[in-house]
């Protein structure tokens, strides 16, 4: 089991106070967004405005561009009886065989 959560010196925020601070930033693009929407139809060139993004987004990796790297090389090397496709044509095949010797 990993061993990451288990720091004293490290302590995770409670996940309520995750959610809240996500949802107030979700609010505060969302409210830039309708600001922006309304310069626009008021007649704004788009070019004169700035639009909003994300300034707080919360860390899905500890390393964003070695879990890219991971991802990409997981699927290179997939095995392809893994695959939903293999399973099934396995299916039909052992199908197929157990009729003919039903038939024989």
């Amino acid at each position: 089991m990993s061993q990451r959560h288990r720091n004293s010196e490290f302590q995770l925020p409670p996940k309520q106070e995750l959610r809240a601070h996500a949802h107030g930033e979700r609010h505060r693009i969302h409210v830039q967004l309708d600001q922006l929407a309304h310069e626009l139809s008021s007649g704004t060139d788009p070019v004169d405005v700035h639009e909003p993004g994300e300034a707080w987004k919360p860390m899905r990796h500890r390393d964003a561009e070695l879990a890219k790297t991971k991802l990409a090389k997981a699927k290179r090397n997939r095995r392809h009886w893994k695959t939903k496709m293999w399973k099934r044509r396995t299916v039909l095949r052992q199908k197929r065989i157990a009729a003919i010797e039903r038939l024989a």
